[in-house]
């Protein structure tokens, strides 16, 4: 499942990026790598997606987010 598909509330664990190095680069940077944990905590339709990681909270383009494989 890509993580633009996750519901909110809902928390996955990120398994992959299906990009190139400079998504997988950029995303990484942010904390975003293999095997962490995030909830997804607002998903509407209309904008960015916003995850929690670590007690933070980021918006994530939804374009970035149809890469993101999360189970």
């Amino acid at each position: 499942m890509v993580l633009s598909g996750v519901e909110p509330g809902k928390e996955v664990t990120l398994i992959g990026i299906d990009g190139g190095r400079g998504i997988r680069s950029r995303l990484y940077s942010m904390g975003l790598v293999p095997g962490e944990r995030l909830r997804v905590l607002n998903g509407n339709n209309n904008g960015p997606i916003l995850i929690g990681l670590k007690g933070c909270s980021l918006a994530i383009g939804r374009g970035m987010a149809r890469k993101m494989m999360v189970v």
